[in-house]
């Protein structure tokens, strides 16, 4: 049983469910594995408990969007 975990910072119910979908339909057909078989988690951090290049994401988040903006 194909088992999937992808952490990533803050989802809306609504991204979940899509990721998860989608994950899994990828997933099954690159593995020729059917999608109920298929077990996916997401684990969800605070922007705050996650660095790049010395900073939080919150931070180059903000600095992106301003940038951006």
């Amino acid at each position: 049983m194909p088992y999937i975990t992808i952490e990533s910072g803050a989802l809306t119910d609504a991204q979940k469910e899509e990721l998860i979908r989608r994950v899994t339909e990828v997933s099954s057909e690159i593995m020729q594995v059917p999608q109920e078989f298929f077990v996916t988690t997401i684990k969800e951090l605070p922007d705050k408990n996650f660095g790049i290049g010395g900073k939080t994401i919150d931070r180059v988040k903000a600095e992106y969007r301003k940038s951006h903006s």
